[in-house]
């Protein structure tokens, strides 16, 4: 069965890409998950438009994957959130808010799907944060999550 990626999926392949799977994988899994559509020519022009998307926040190279974690070692990223007594905040931290409270301190656009949680974020304090910004490089940062 011929499939066109949406998303990134481990061992297969990153969205956009046009690749060949069991018919029973594509059929039973990656379809219903939303993980990839079905090959048609129509839908291979819907693959220009998943790249362009994604080469707007991916990382270019090597080079400007270490050139990005400099960035993100040197960045304080302070995130606000409501918290009732004992500092329990009311729900729970979101890769979403991670991504734009380290936009608003002066980093880069980030990918929210790339990030690495240590947990659920369900209270304030320090918390550290991985991002895989290329195969070879994983950025790590400190997230101060303060009342708000």
């Amino acid at each position: 069965m011929k499939i066109i990626l949406t998303q990134e999926v481990s061992g297969l392949g990153a969205p956009g890409d046009i690749v060949e799977v069991k018919d029973g994988y594509g059929r039973n899994y990656l379809l219903p998950q939303g993980f990839a559509i079905v090959w048609t020519k129509g839908a291979e022009k819907q693959v220009t438009v998943i790249k362009r998307a994604r080469s707007a926040r991916e990382i270019r190279d090597l080079d400007h994957a270490n050139e990005v974690k400099a960035r993100l070692n040197s960045l304080k990223v302070n995130l606000k959130a409501r918290a009732g007594d004992g500092g329990r905040l009311f729900g729970s931290v979101t890769p979403a808010e991670i991504v734009d409270a380290v936009k608003a301190a002066g980093g880069p656009t980030l990918d929210r799907r790339r990030l690495e949680l240590p947990g659920h974020i369900k209270s304030l304090g320090a918390y550290p944060v991985n991002i895989k910004l290329h195969p070879d490089v994983i950025a790590k940062f400190d997230l101060n999550v303060v009342q708000g």
